[in-house]
């Protein structure tokens, strides 16, 4: 009983279920992806998944419309995202907590649900689906990820840079821009990178509003999956993870930086 007593509390005995969950449901699956990418069938050591990406015209085409798909739809998530949170972040315009509830209503269902629900109301308002479907039902999904991270930089901003650029003579349109806009880029690139990573990784939203006519990348990883080509699949995730920890490395060091470009000048 005692031991019992001194395991539980021990503070550091605390962090071992979740460095057991770490190591089985984050670090294996990814060291699991990067050996299926390295060996062929055989098991004998290899580049040929990686370098077979760069000559399948199909999948490199399909990257190209991912690419394509996900810019488009992160941009008029930051057009819309940006004016609803700084109105959800102005006291002026949102006094209650209800406006926010709101936004965060949607996001309590299935994705999945949301998009056969979304389907569905096109094919009953005679709908052709097809690539501007898809950017609804992408918007419709991924904009409340463009909007929280905007809403908590500017919610937690010092409303007295705005008030000293004011003060100074500064328009509003001219304290938007040299004081606001450049003190919420944190908040900006969290958002871009919630909105354009999975975008581009995504397929049952092009899957269901599409009816597969617009494939994405994470649909050529599907497909190699389900048809047993594992390796090929696995060495597409795996450029797939690539990408995205550039992204988050440039992104990241950019958060850094922003900070210090929100002056008065």
């Amino acid at each position: 009983m005692a031991k019992l007593s001194n395991i539980i509390g021990k503070r550091s005995n605390w962090s071992i279920p979740y460095t057991v969950f770490l190591i089985l449901f984050v670090a294996l699956p990814l060291i699991l992806i990067m050996a299926y990418a390295f060996i062929d069938e055989s098991g004998r050591f290899t580049l040929a998944n990686i370098t077979r990406f760069f000559g399948d015209s199909d999948a490199l085409s399909t990257f190209a419309v991912s690419i394509e798909i996900a810019i488009e739809n992160t941009l008029i998530c930051l057009l819309l995202g940006y004016p609803v949170a700084w109105i959800l972040a102005n006291n002026k315009f949102n006094r209650s907590g209800v406006t926010i509830i709101i936004f965060i209503l949607p996001m309590w269902i299935n994705a999945l649900m949301r998009t056969l629900a979304t389907a569905d109301l096109f094919n009953m308002l005679g709908i052709t689906l097809g690539k501007g479907t898809l950017l609804f039902g992408m918007v419709y999904d991924y904009l409340p990820f463009m909007i929280y991270p905007i809403y908590n930089v500017l919610r937690r901003m010092d409303p007295s840079y705005a008030e000293a650029a004011q003060d100074l003579g500064a328009k509003p349109a001219n304290v938007f821009m040299n004081v606001t806009l450049p003190l919420s880029m944190p908040g900006i690139t969290s958002g871009i990178m919630m909105v354009f990573m999975p975008t581009v990784s995504t397929f049952a939203i092009s899957e269901f509003l599409t009816n597969n006519k617009i494939k994405l990348f994470g649909t050529i990883i599907q497909e190699n999956i389900n048809s047993s080509m594992w390796n090929y699949g696995a060495a597409l995730s795996f450029i797939m993870l690539i990408i995205i920890g550039i992204s988050t490395l440039l992104t990241g060091s950019g958060e850094e930086e922003a900070p210090a470009g929100g002056g008065l000048i």
